[in-house]
């Protein structure tokens, strides 16, 4: 499956971006999806993870309470909408996807080339 990534920006903190993924290739629906994020000089780190009809939702504890994962499988495409972005939030968004589930790096077989969020304090 490959996957596209999109809707990174700069932000004031506070302010708000919905990140996209979109898929092609293989059976969207087959999958379990993933975003993670990696700030300079840190390793890869996870963030969310949505099951394959979204009835399973995971999120770091970092991100809870700010941060909501979605899929629409009809449109191939799963979505992070942050809120009350933080300068910490900071970082290349990557989704990723897998058919097994997990919520670390090594865990996903497939990514997207990473979107770049910047929030300003």
């Amino acid at each position: 499956v490959q996957l596209q990534a999109s809707g990174g920006g700069l932000v004031q903190a506070g302010g708000s971006l919905r990140l996209s993924c979109a898929a092609s290739g293989r059976t969207f629906s087959n999958y379990l999806m993933g975003w993670f994020r990696q700030a300079p000089g840190k390793e890869r780190e996870f963030v969310a993870a949505i099951s394959w009809k979204g009835g399973s939702i995971s999120y770091a504890d970092s991100v809870k309470g700010r941060f909501t994962i979605s899929r629409d499988n009809a449109k191939n495409t799963v979505y992070l909408q942050m809120n009350s972005l933080k300068p910490e939030d900071t970082a290349i968004y990557y989704c990723a996807a897998d058919t097994v589930w997990g919520t670390t790096a090594l865990q996903y077989a497939y990514w997207g080339q990473g979107t770049l969020v910047t929030v300003s304090s």
